[in-house]
């Protein structure tokens, strides 16, 4: 063998132990153990975890009113329809107004990145704060438009703690979506945007018939990856509510937790790590195509 492969060999064999160690057995581990029963292997275990009605636990609760909590799986659902079209919209109007129409946009970049920055766990502490009653700027809001059903402590009641969530959880993800549309709008050649000027194209339409097409690839980036951080969310909702009020705000990666670390039921917890993979899988897939 050629000694330069030789070496090459020799260069990965220590990544590749740590990625076998920590990553892969790890994987495999956890697909065996979700079929492991204790006294055999079967499919008790995703019998159990799809079938279980506590709302601390549920994947899918057997209710059909519009109140929270609908189960964890459910809740993530909820979470990317309202989250992803949101951060994105509004992370490619901001790029855009920021490179066209705002001086020092840099500093205002800089600002709007600070969600990005900031710990997740932290950032759920802030959001419990955003939503307080007292101290809050969103009930502030609402109490000077006089709109007093908002104007409360909003993680305090099912109907409205998983949608103080997901909106806190834009400003923590605007970042990123803000960050790639920025370099997308870059990327746009300046005599496109000059020459529709010339033509009288009013703003709307150099966005609408311009931007928006040439950063297609920039959407596609942001929607994966921000459908693919809200599927394993846990961070922001095991420190702002822990998953209440009543499983209000439940989600699979803290089912998965509570399994585990709470119930010390390593089987379910392993099968609850499997179905999120399983429901990962198509948005990796997706962004390694797009990217590749």
């Amino acid at each position: 063998m050629n000694r330069k492969i030789l070496n090459y060999f020799v260069f990965l064999i220590p990544p590749l132990i740590f990625v076998g160690i920590f990553t892969i057995y790890p994987v495999f581990a956890s697909f065996v153990y979700s079929f492991y029963t204790g006294s055999g292997f079967g499919l008790d275990n995703y019998i159990k975890v799809i079938t279980d009605t506590n709302p601390l636990r549920a994947l899918v609760m057997p209710k059909l009113d519009y109140t929270p909590p609908w189960g964890a799986l459910i809740h993530n659902v909820v979470w990317i329809a309202i989250h992803v079209p949101l951060v994105t919209v509004l992370g490619l109007v901001l790029a855009y107004v920021l490179k066209y129409y705002v001086v020092g946009s840099n500093l205002v970049k800089g600002i709007v990145f600070i969600g990005m920055v900031i710990p997740p766990a932290i950032g759920g502490v802030i959001i419990r704060f955003m939503f307080d009653k007292d101290i809050g700027v969103v009930p502030i809001i609402f109490s000077a438009l006089g709109i007093k059903e908002l104007a409360t402590t909003w993680i305090n009641y099912p109907n409205l703690a998983l949608y103080a969530l997901i909106l806190g959880s834009v400003w923590i993800w605007l970042g990123f979506a803000v960050t790639v549309f920025s370099a997308a709008i870059e990327a746009i050649p300046k005599s496109h945007i000059d020459a529709a000027r010339v033509f009288g194209a009013s703003d709307w339409h150099i966005f609408r018939r311009i931007v928006v097409p040439e950063v297609k690839p920039a959407v596609i980036i942001v929607v994966v990856m921000t459908a693919l951080w809200d599927m394993k969310i846990f961070d922001i909702v095991f420190a702002a509510t822990g998953g209440g009020p009543g499983g209000a705000t439940n989600v699979l990666a803290l089912v998965m937790y509570n399994y585990f670390a709470r119930l010390l039921d390593y089987f379910k917890a392993a099968t609850v790590a499997v179905i999120l993979t399983a429901l990962v899988v198509p948005f990796v897939i997706i962004a390694i195509r797009r990217w590749l």
